[in-house]
């Protein structure tokens, strides 16, 4: 008799894992700096809503999708469903290494990290050693069943989003309203000014991992409901979040100096805000929660890579044996044993070469993943005009969402692939 376990996944479950993705605290921390810097600096607040438009139009179309396979499969699915098996199977391919490169790329954005916050607080360990202790706790809750991965997350999710929250309110409530929230953010000589195609780009950056709630179906309670439920509140809570954040990042800033100053601090910035609005301590505990943030992120896309390499393998794309389930947790462990081994080895790699972990790994890992994500999102959007092609029943607004979301999808693999140097230092 089989010992597996029930599906164990609510909406509320899949939207902490995909929130997770990308990285809420990680991205303002991260992101948010160099937009304001290299984008349209004050009117990067826009670059998000307009982006998370962008991405709803994407959602309502790949809802359509979601739907028909019952959730499953992702975006290789979503290819064959829509385009046939040849673009389906390309897409499968470019999943495994686009979810794979990300996954790396944020281990090493976790060791770096977490091994500047434990030397400013008189710990010296190497950037390979923290990132070796976080990738053998993401295998081990990779290993177990989905609901402990999906709990974990759901408290670091909820930590980072309470500082950034603590922090917008002190600014609102120090500053007032009309200087906390300028309205220079979404004046369009701000917004469609010089950089406002970088700000998209590292707009976009900022979303990845959204859009991976359909990998989750087959361990979901009910799959066509939660998927695309899960989908629409992701991208509607990241997007109203980001934008909200960094427009009281432009407030407490000044709108005139913003992008002046986040040249001059990039990483720091957000930290330094903290330690104005909040005190020290706040500060203090923002940098840990970006060692949590980015553990969160990885743990998610180390899920998201293992369902991929599962689907693959189960259709005879990759070594059958990374189809199996665990008897016990229900979850690809094989194949999550298979991305951890991947990932150890490119740390031991990068560690042995003496590369810089940031600048050498995590960006350009990164890097490369997100066009590949991106490029998926817009192939899965296309996907929907062959589904009405050949059935009926697909509403003209969904099919409208479809060709707004590819056109803004391509716009954005364009300009990633156009500022690949910017966004990577590579």
């Amino acid at each position: 008799m089989s010992t597996a376990r029930p599906p164990a996944l609510s909406t509320r479950h899949i939207v902490c894992l995909v929130v997770s993705a990308a990285a809420p605290l990680s991205a303002m921390a991260g992101t948010v700096p160099l937009a304001f810097a290299f984008g349209n600096g004050a009117g990067v607040p826009a670059a998000f809503v307009l982006t998370g438009l962008v991405l709803l139009c994407f959602s309502a179309s790949y809802a359509v999708v979601a739907r028909r396979t019952g959730g499953r499969g992702g975006f290789y699915s979503a290819a064959v469903e829509g385009l046939g098996r040849p673009a389906g199977v390309v897409s499968g391919y470019v999943a495994v290494c686009a979810y794979n490169l990300a996954t790396i790329g944020l281990l090493g954005a976790f060791g770096y990290f977490t091994s500047l916050v434990l030397a400013d607080h008189g710990l010296q360990v190497s950037w390979w050693a923290c990132a070796a202790v976080g990738l053998a706790l993401v295998g081990l809750l990779g290993y177990r069943d989905i609901g402990a991965g999906a709990r974990t997350v759901a408290v670091m999710m909820t930590g980072e989003l309470a500082i950034l929250l603590a922090l917008d309110i002190a600014v609102v409530v120090r500053d007032g309203v009309p200087a906390a929230l300028p309205a220079a953010s979404f004046a369009p000589h701000e917004v469609f000014g010089a950089g406002f195609g970088v700000s998209v780009m590292f707009a976009a950056i900022s979303f990845i991992g959204f859009e991976s709630a359909a990998l989750y179906g087959g361990e979901a309670r009910d799959p066509r409901r939660s998927v695309v439920r899960a989908t629409y509140v992701a991208v509607v809570l990241v997007a109203a979040f980001y934008a909200f954040t960094s427009w009281v990042a432009v407030g407490a800033v000044g709108a005139g100096r913003v992008r002046q100053e986040a040249g001059r601090q990039l990483g720091n910035l957000f930290f330094t805000l903290a330690d104005s609005y909040l005190g020290s301590f706040a500060a203090t505990v923002m940098q840990f929660m970006l060692c949590t943030s980015l553990f969160a992120a990885t743990l998610a896309l180390h899920s998201a890579a293992n369902r991929y390499t599962q689907t693959l393998a189960a259709d005879r794309l990759l070594p059958s044996a990374l189809a199996a389930t665990h008897p016990r947790h229900a979850s690809p462990h094989r194949a999550g044993l298979a991305q951890t081994v991947l990932s150890a080895v490119a740390v031991a790699g990068f560690a042995l070469a003496g590369r810089d972990p940031y600048t050498g790994m995590t960006t350009t890992m990164l890097g490369l993943g997100t066009l590949g994500i991106v490029a998926l999102q817009a192939v899965a959007a296309l996907s929907v005009l062959g589904v009405a092609r050949r059935s009926e029943g697909v509403s003209p607004w969904r099919i409208a969402a479809s060709v707004l979301g590819f056109a803004g999808l391509a716009a954005a693999f364009w300009l990633g692939a156009d500022n690949f140097a910017l966004m990577t230092g590579s």
